[in-house]
């Protein structure tokens, strides 16, 4: 059975169940005239977006491109960054070149954060605190997300650039990114999608099928390297796509999402404040 409280949840999220194969090409057109107008009233000129080696930054990638090449088309000059951020040696390095070779960027940029996240976690040291070793990687792993914005919004502040992100609803709803990391941007063009229509844009812009279907990894802890995102949700992705689009799960699979959920709410709020019962400004009439 479905819930209400299904109905609301992808409602804040601002899901769209009618969006499905056949209606990727008007979407596609949809979200890229997005970023157009965003960067045009922003009156800034480049677009600047990690690329990983996942189907999330593949997508958001080749529609920053095609938005700034249309740009030119219509006589405002911008341009898109693609930027490689690994940490020592990634892995996937192989997926990732894949990846910029589909989205063919206009400027590709690489630093490593290697020596930013591991300079900043020798220097914290706080008296009575002794963190377990398994603490130690979860923050390290944050820290790793934290700098990679860092620095692309240095690139952004070279470039007179806005700073793209990749989340999505179906890692919105479980909060599955870094408060103030990959989480901090200023426009998010996948926001609204589930997991199987970001892969469905990234068919109908003609991605390789092998990074469309890669199993997604954040990649962020160094006691397990290349963590799946399933194995870190307890749920699959196919459940949480499931629950946003209003069709029934598991007990077990709602529990966990609707868990998650609550549990991450700080994460899409914006910093609590105090406020006032008089919404008028002290001393003035």
């Amino acid at each position: 059975m479905t819930t209400q409280r299904q109905g609301t949840i992808a409602r804040e999220l601002g899901i769209n169940r009618q969006l499905t194969k056949g209606g990727e090409s008007a979407e596609i057109a949809r979200r890229i005239d997005f970023i157009k107008q965003v960067l045009r009233d922003s009156g800034c000129k480049a677009l600047v977006l990690g690329i990983s080696g996942g189907v999330d930054s593949l997508t958001a990638g080749r529609l920053c491109q095609l938005a700034v090449e249309q740009l030119r088309d219509d006589d405002y000059d911008a341009r898109f960054i693609a930027v490689r951020l690994p940490y020592k040696t990634q892995a996937d390095e192989r997926d990732a070149q894949a990846s910029l070779d589909f989205i063919r960027p206009d400027l590709i940029t690489t630093s490593n954060i290697a020596a930013c996240v591991d300079g900043l976690m020798a220097s914290i040291a706080i008296d009575g605190l002794q963190p377990s070793a398994e603490l130690v990687d979860f923050a390290k792993g944050n820290v790793k997300a934290r700098a990679r914005m860092l620095a692309q919004y240095a690139i952004a502040n070279f470039s007179n650039g806005l700073v793209v992100g990749t989340d999505h609803s179906a890692e919105a709803l479980m909060g599955f990114f870094t408060k103030f990391g990959d989480g901090a941007c200023d426009l998010a063009p996948l926001s609204g999608l589930t997991k199987t229509q970001v892969r469905l844009l990234a068919d109908g812009l003609g991605a390789p099928d092998y990074l469309v279907r890669k199993a997604p990894t954040a990649d962020l802890e160094d006691l397990a390297p290349g963590k799946l995102d399933e194995a870190a949700y307890g749920c699959t992705y196919e459940e949480i796509d499931a629950y946003l689009m209003g069709e029934t799960v598991s007990p077990q699979a709602r529990q966990i999402i609707e868990g998650a959920y609550l549990k991450t709410a700080h994460k899409r709020a914006l910093p609590r404040a105090p406020v006032t019962d008089n919404p008028t400004v002290t001393g003035m009439s």
